[in-house]
């Protein structure tokens, strides 16, 4: 049998089709009845309208109400979305061409796809409103981390810019605000070993070989506020916010470190004031040498006592650069 890869259902607001793959073997008649046992959260009657409605496809079209179950072979189908909250912030484009788009993501916008975000994502709103349904990240920035975030226009291509972040062949740089420590001597390489147990929400820092790296850097301070230079050299989940709670100086607005906080989904205010810089490297594919920085400012610095007040805002001091 010829098994297509690519989905025979068209994106829904900017989300592929789920494919599914048959067990080999089974009691099932219709493929109606393998996908009712299959899809116990979704109620037989919502399975029977998808498939009255052509909703649900198999390598060869849509699939029937009465089509019989076929081992071995592949379904596609569109989950039902989750209720969500929009997420009132702009994505800036930094930079576009053929092969890469650079995006300055707002704070609490997940980049992909997980759990309770689905559509109120980096990568579904920008496949969307760019009209790019082949779009994908070349890495990962946390929900609450604000910059720069790259995607790659071409599914072909997707490899050697994903294996670039992989081998750390990008330099990356964060900027932070955080309480001023003037006894805190910088710059300084700051080492641990960082774990995260699946299931766990927060990572921590445990004894033995380090596993994670940081070189933190002040840059000017003012009214107790410092503002920090961050060049993480490995990529632990959490690394920097832990490194800086870590030196007694948490970045502001961290609900996660030194203390868990549970907050709102909507909660817009006091972002985590950490934004994603700068990136620098040599492009796998053109052979160019790329930099790119965020002009996403982090509220705290520049205007503390709104950021203090809890004041929603998403600002930016000017345009990005890029080459």
């Amino acid at each position: 049998m010829r098994r297509s890869l690519r989905s025979p259902l068209p994106q829904r607001h900017g989300l592929d089709a789920v494919r599914l793959r048959t067990p080999d073997d089974g009691p099932w008649t219709l493929m109606r009845d393998h996908l009712v046992e299959r899809l116990p959260r979704v109620e037989p009657e919502r399975i029977d309208a998808m498939l009255a409605d052509a909703e649900i496809a198999g390598v060869d079209g849509p699939l029937r109400p009465d089509s019989p179950f076929v081992p071995g072979t592949f379904v596609w189908l569109h989950r039902d979305l989750p209720d969500e909250v929009p997420v009132p912030f702009p994505i800036g484009i930094v930079h576009r061409d053929d092969h890469l788009l650079v995006a300055d993501k707002p704070h609490f916008l997940s980049t992909i796809p997980r759990g309770r975000h689905v559509v109120e994502t980096a990568l579904v709103r920008l496949r969307r409103d760019l009209d790019l349904p082949d779009l994908s990240p070349a890495h990962r920035l946390d929900r609450v981390t604000a910059g720069l975030l790259m995607f790659v226009v071409r599914r072909e291509e997707r490899g050697a810019y994903q294996t670039m972040f992989r081998d750390r062949r990008v330099a990356k740089t964060y900027e932070a605000i955080a309480p001023h420590d003037p006894t805190l001597i910088l710059p300084r390489t700051v080492t641990s070993r960082i774990v995260k147990e699946r299931g766990v929400i927060v990572a921590r820092e445990v004894d033995g070989p380090p596993n994670a790296e940081t070189l933190v850097e002040l840059l000017e301070h003012r009214d107790g506020l410092g503002r920090y230079r961050l060049t993480p050299r490995t990529g632990r989940t959490h690394q920097l916010r832990l490194h800086m709670a870590g030196l007694d100086i948490p970045i502001l607005g961290d609900r996660f470190y030194p203390d868990l906080h549970d907050t709102a989904l909507d909660d817009w205010t006091r972002p985590l004031q950490l934004c994603a810089r700068t990136l620098t490297f040599t492009d796998p594919v053109t052979g160019e040498d790329r930099a790119f920085t965020s002009a996403l400012a982090l509220q705290a610095w520049h205007d503390h006592a709104g950021w203090a007040a809890g004041a929603p805002t998403n600002s930016v001091d000017g345009p990005g650069t890029g080459r």
